[in-house]
């Protein structure tokens, strides 16, 4: 399997392009703010050919490369229907105006193809399986994708902004949810087997394992530890917008 995966833009959210192998079919998972330029490029790397674009949730540091991504390869895009207004108006979602210098490439709306993801649905996408999760709490629309064991390559989580290393998604914006994110970590990521890979939306990849072991919130659901009050351990700082 291949997962070639960059940061992009003001928050170094994290696109990944997921295929079988390299020259076949791949997706593309949250191409966001100026990441139009590195999945041309990964594509070009790999000789991959995009089919479809899956989002984890619909902030704009996210979303923001979407409407460019899908016209270029003319392929759909799937988000959660609790977050599919973000993308025609993101200044609601993050609760300001957003700051067209700092945004720089903003491609405000839907893509012509738009579909919306359900909780425990399977996407047979590029050759690939991939299990939608909800896990609400950073937004309301928030999900994760799960691929499942093959041959030598570990279970993979792509987390979005519900699981870090060493964090968890921020909960402070319209649609966050401290209690709800809490519970999405208990009922999305504690099942999972330790060796479970998680590619996170921000930041660099870790296994559930070591999130289990060390990451206070995850602690917190999994052993009833306190973590800190309301808005978790102050010492693990949030990622994300």
């Amino acid at each position: 399997m291949l997962v070639a995966g960059f940061p992009a833009g003001a928050w170094g959210t994290n696109c990944y392009l997921v295929a079988p192998a390299a020259g076949e079919e791949c997706v593309i998972i949250d191409p966001g703010h100026q990441a139009t330029e590195g999945v041309a490029e990964t594509v070009a790397k790999h000789r991959l050919k995009p089919v479809a674009v899956v989002l984890t949730h619909g902030h704009i540091d996210h979303v923001a490369s979407v409407v460019p991504v899908c016209g270029a390869h003319d392929v759909p895009a799937w988000i959660h229907p609790a977050d599919r207004y973000m993308m025609s108006d993101p200044e609601k979602a993050i609760g300001r105006v957003i700051g067209q210098p700092l945004m720089g490439e903003l491609t405000i709306g839907e893509p012509d193809d738009l579909a919306e993801l359900t909780d425990g649905a399977r996407l047979d996408l590029a050759g690939l399986e991939l299990t939608v999760s909800h896990a609400p709490g950073h937004t309301k629309g928030s999900v994760t994708f799960r691929m499942p064991e093959q041959a030598d390559v570990p279970p993979v989580l792509f987390s979005g902004d519900l699981l870090f290393a060493g964090s968890i998604g921020r909960t402070d914006m319209p649609g966050g949810d401290h209690d709800e994110i809490l519970g999405s970590l208990a009922r999305v990521c504690l099942p999972l087997e330790d060796s479970t890979v998680v590619l996170a939306g921000h930041g660099p990849q870790t296994t559930i394992g070591r999130e289990r072991a060390t990451n206070p919130f995850l602690r917190e659901v999994s052993a009833g530890e306190p973590g800190g009050g309301p808005g978790g351990d102050a010492s693990a700082a949030r990622r994300g917008m």
